[in-house]
């Protein structure tokens, strides 16, 4: 049996009259000074009134240096010869077996410990506490035994919350597990701590005290903190392709967690569309593009955003850059001390702020082997500097940013180009025919997916037609816009044909199959499609023939105010191939508005396409004093507010050529007929003012006509428009077209088409359905 470190005798009196040595070790009390003396002045207070029938108890002796000290102590009656109580001995075992005996295993396990142990009593004052409980909170064992906890620790929420589950353990019963992390009185950095609480009961089961161990978790608790703030980068970083946006990402997510302040400068090619360009080795000059603080009231940086920050070499972020690799550095740094003077003399406001800074972290912003930029994190006292672990975290939230970064400016840089593409493709200013008078709008899609390959276009065909063009491929990015060009330009020698709609899209189609079916090095493309509406008007007609391939019909507002959609044939999209496409044939009035327009205007993928349809109906019937403010009264109305797509929309109102404006002759098959078709040619001129063309125009109408009696079929006919230029058709049934060809020396034909296009601005020929139009067009004298 293990013996007790200290004792003492008391008589029937209460007065002391035996004290131990381990009695004045425990209490600093010598011998002298005790025996003789009433046992409830060495009390700092009074025992429980059942102290004396239990024998045993805890009691809060007065320490000769002033301070409590609590004992678990055990009472043995002396008896007399009567058998009654003619004393006590009070016997207490210390905690580091103050006899001077050898200790017993169990005291040995619990000094040596690795966990902080201690226990307490019911009024949480310090019973024992082994090595490494006094290693926490720096102070030896005499110095903490018997003394109440909130005395030996700060008034800091985590003290008083430890204080409430100490009385919350006595009070219940019940054990207690709970992690947290505070700094110990004696410790230099934070830890994280997993406490155990369990009861400590007498031998009736009833609680009177509370025993804790303490596990540091430290190594734990940062690497999950670590991992969840790598998750989190994961999901928080690169949100959106902007280069800007993503720096703000970083910062944020640095602030207050790792970090007082932190910034991201890049290097200004990376905010531009140039190519990577090398790190200099002198002075660096950087973009501020974010940055951010946790404390409160902290100085405005240096350096504004957008502005230009420069960098000297010796400088924590020149080294990171020009090194590629992270740099700690801080106070003591010979490099980090004449960078801050230089900094206090630049911007001497923060000099307070600086002086309080007790670790800098620079990290290049570097991905696919190119250097971006480099992000700058500083902590201040009180926080611990940042330490190795520290570093590869902020290395791997770099070059996760990094990533980010690249991908955002590779973006923007294709996006760009696309863009430039785009527009060099779509027609910048289009003619104003005398047929229609048109509006547009194009707007690029601002979404992740890039630049879509929306299209229109307004082309002036021969007869004062004009064709009205919209179309949309399929994707995104470079490889869209270049497919774009190409339809673009299709189209447009296609409609130079005068091919009928139906049947220019058909060779469209056959064009985008092709274009399909091999890549560059003949390899398959796994998906290359298109949609586009064609549509022609004739202002002497007043006719609109249209056929669509897979794109949205076009709208058609009356000059009463109505507005429906034109029913039509879709037919399938460009690329299907082997499937017809069917012409819609509509006269309108004239003053009608014909509106085309790309399905990102009606299309989205939480809006029902009919019911947007309806909304673009209503708003062309709105109130508007031109097309263009027509054109933006139906974005505002119908555009969706993000639109995932292109939305291009073109707006034509027809116009008509009236009768005074077109002269019409039947012309028999007979050579005699000739000058007598002239001659009713020049007289129209005549009337219509226009004598100075007339040399010109007998010449063209003679050559015609002679070639449609001579080669064509009846029935001929010959037709004069006058409009901004003077047109001068001839129409046979036959199907065959004249080419032009030079006459030889002594050829007596072959002269007259060549001619023809000497002297007019244009000519050319067109099928119809019932033959052919050889027609030439000429300028008009100035008025």
């Amino acid at each position: 049996m293990e013996q007790a470190s200290a004792a003492a005798v008391v008589d029937a009196r209460g007065v002391v009259t035996g004290w131990s040595d381990g009695a004045r070790r425990l209490t600093g009390h010598p011998a002298e000074e005790v025996v003789g003396r009433a046992v409830r002045e060495l009390l700092a207070e009074d025992p429980p009134s059942d102290a004396v029938s239990r024998l045993a108890g805890t009691a809060v002796l007065r320490h000769r240096d002033g301070s409590a000290v609590a004992l678990p102590l055990t009472a043995s009656p002396l008896l007399g010869a009567d058998g009654t109580p003619g004393g006590y001995v009070i016997t207490v075992s210390a905690p580091s077996g103050g006899t001077g005996t050898e200790p017993g295993w169990a005291e040995r396990a619990f000094q040596q410990a690795s966990l902080s142990m201690s226990v307490f009593d019911a009024r949480q004052r310090y019973l024992r506490v082994n090595r490494e409980a006094c290693r926490v909170m720096g102070l030896p064992e005499e110095a903490l035994v018997g003394r109440y906890f909130p005395d030996t620790a700060d008034d800091s929420e985590y003290s008083r919350n430890f204080l409430r589950n100490l009385r919350r353990v006595v009070e219940t019963g019940e054990p207690l597990h709970f992690e947290t992390h505070t700094r110990g009185p004696a410790e230099d950095h934070d830890h994280a701590w997993n406490i155990e609480m369990w009861p400590v009961c007498d031998p009736s089961g009833e609680p009177v005290g509370t025993a804790l161990a303490a596990f540091d978790s430290s190594a734990q608790h940062w690497a999950r903190q670590r991992l969840a703030v790598l998750d989190e980068a994961a999901s928080a970083i690169g949100t959106t392709l902007d280069v800007v946006r993503t720096a703000e990402e970083l910062v944020e997510l640095l602030i207050p967690r790792f970090a007082d302040f932190a910034s991201v400068d890049l290097l200004d090619w990376v905010l531009g569309a140039d190519e990577p360009l090398t790190v200099p080795a002198e002075d660096i000059e950087l973009r501020r593009v974010a940055h951010g603080t946790a404390v409160e009231g902290f100085p405005k940086p240096s350096v504004h955003l957008g502005a230009f920050d420069v960098y000297p070499p010796y400088s924590a972020p020149a080294r990171a850059l020009r090194e590629g690799r992270a740099v700690l550095t801080g106070p003591g740094d010979p490099d980090f001390d004449r960078w801050m003077r230089v900094r206090n003399a630049q911007a001497p406001r923060n000099r307070r702020y600086r002086e309080s800074v007790r670790s800098t972290l620079a990290v290049p912003l570097r991905a696919r082997g190119t250097t971006m930029g480099v992000a700058v994190m500083i902590r201040a006292a009180p926080l611990d500097p940042y330490g190795a672990q520290d570093v590869v975290l902020a290395e791997e939230l770099a070059s996760r940013a990094a990533v980010c970064v690249d991908n955002a400016r590779r973006f923007a840089r294709e996006r760009s180009t696309a863009l430039a593409l785009q527009h060099s493709l779509l027609p910048r200013g289009l003619p104003g025919p005398a047929a229609v008078e048109v509006a547009h709008r194009y707007l690029p899609s601002r979404s992740a997916a890039g630049i879509g390959g929306d299209w229109f276009d307004v082309i002036p065909l021969s007869g004062c037609r004009v064709a009205l063009v919209v179309g949309d491929v399929v994707g995104h990015g470079i490889p869209s816009s270049a497919t774009m060009g190409r339809l673009c330009t299709a189209v447009r020698t296609l409609a130079d044909v005068d091919l009928p709609p139906d049947e220019l899209l058909t060779h469209l189609d056959d064009l985008v199959t092709h274009l399909a079916a091999a890549g560059e090095d003949g390899e398959e493309i796994a998906e290359l499609g298109a949609t586009c509406l064609y549509a022609v008007y004739d202002p002497v007609t007043r006719r609109l023939d249209v056929a669509g391939a897979g794109h949205p019909a076009p709208a058609l507002v009356l000059p009463d105010g109505t507005a429906r959609l034109i029913p039509l044939s879709a037919g399938p999209p460009l690329g299907v191939g082997g499937l017809p496409f069917e012409a819609t044939a509509l006269e309108l009035p004239e003053g009608a508005v014909v509106a085309l327009y790309t399905d990102g205007l009606v299309g989205h993928r939480d809006r029902d396409v009919d019911h947007a349809t309806d909304e673009l109906c209503r708003a062309l019937t709105a109130p508007a004093a031109s097309l263009d403010a027509l054109c933006d009264t139906v974005l505002k109305a119908v555009m969706p507010e993000d639109p995932g797509d292109d939305v291009a929309l073109l707006l034509a109102r027809t116009r008509a050529l009236g009768e005074d404006q077109v002269a019409t002759w039947d012309v028999p098959p007979d050579p005699g007929q000739v000058a007598v078709t002239r001659q009713a040619a020049v007289e129209r001129l005549t009337a219509w003012g226009l004598d100075e063309t007339a040399f010109v125009t007998e010449l063209v109408v003679s050559e015609l006509v002679t070639n449609a009696i001579r080669y064509g079929e009846p029935p001929i006919r010959l037709r004069l428009i006058r409009d901004r230029t003077l047109i001068c058709e001839v129409s046979d049934a036959s199907s065959t077209s004249p080419h032009l060809r030079r006459a030889h020396a002594y050829d007596e034909g072959g002269r007259g088409l060549l001619l023809v296009a000497q002297l007019t601005q244009r000519w050319g020929s067109r099928q119809t359905g019932g033959g052919k139009t050889i027609w030439a067009e000429q300028a008009l004298p100035q008025a």
